[in-house]
């Protein structure tokens, strides 16, 4: 920790204000995704953390506290606090998932982000495929328009639409665990969407892949639906290992404002 910096309350993407807490917590955060401090190692005692950032006891052990919660860090009377492998991360925290999406070098994070989507993503479509009400296929189908509305894999407009489309049909299953895990990595869904989409290489391909996923739905076919998304999925998880394989994945991915909900509950673009 070389460089010195005292912690204000601003937060300086903005100029808006940030509690101390929150902005001591976001640079403990960042700095050990980043891996400037690294997994392994054992962090300043109180005092001199204290010193270097300016901030009061409370603070910093409000903060500590939280990462410790995350599996972070963990804390030992004569050991110091250590710096717990990533393994033990809390990703689904959204300071930890915010900074990681800054800092994406851990390729494991995308890859597991897509195992977990081929866990759920076939099962909330053959849901959605029996459940959905006729407004939320309609949302589905919006989505998908606006997909082929914007014309191309490579813009924000595309990565939007995809998350949307997913999103909706999620919702439409009408299990809220699904749901759940859908808001919590939204974010992380959305900056997968661009890793892989710069890697796709049709756009006419991938509207095929996801009409076929929507017509399976609006025709009540489960297992239609479902097979329907693994091939979606799947396709995903290839252009993913190429994206990373490139290099294409190393570019930082700012999250960007949380998604807005649709009256019918789906998001729609700020």
């Amino acid at each position: 920790m070389s460089e010195t910096g005292r912690i204000n309350g601003r937060n300086g993407a903005k100029g808006g204000r940030r509690p101390v807490k929150d902005n001591l917590l976001h640079v403990l955060v960042d700095k050990i995704v980043s891996g400037e401090i690294a997994e392994g190692s054992t962090l300043p005692n109180e005092a001199e953390l204290k010193e270097h950032y300016g901030v009061s006891r409370t603070t910093l052990r409000e903060s500590m506290q939280h990462l410790v919660a995350q599996g972070m860090v963990r804390s030992r009377t004569r050991a110091g606090t250590i710096v717990m492998p990533r393994e033990q991360w809390n990703y689904l925290d959204p300071i930890v998932l915010d900074a990681a999406m800054r800092h994406p070098k851990d390729e494991r994070f995308y890859k597991s982000l897509v195992d977990a989507r081929l866990v759920l993503e076939p099962a909330a479509a053959a849901a959605a495929a029996e459940n959905a009400t006729t407004r939320q296929i309609m949302v589905i189908a919006e989505a998908f328009d606006d997909m082929v509305a914007a014309h191309s894999l490579y813009t924000d407009a595309w990565s939007d639409a995809d998350l949307e489309f997913h999103t909706a049909i999620i919702n439409a299953s009408g299990n809220w665990v699904f749901r759940q895990f859908a808001t919590a990595i939204g974010a992380a869904l959305l900056a997968s969407f661009r890793i892989t989409n710069r890697a796709s290489q049709s756009h006419e391909r991938a509207l095929d892949i996801h009409r076929a996923v929507l017509e399976a739905i609006r025709m009540r076919d489960r297992e239609g639906a479902r097979r329907a998304m693994e091939v979606l999925v799947n396709g995903a998880r290839r252009e993913l290992a190429e994206a990373l394989s490139l290099g294409k994945g190393d570019m930082p991915i700012l999250p960007r404002k949380a998604p807005v909900m649709r009256s019918s509950g789906s998001p729609k673009r700020a």
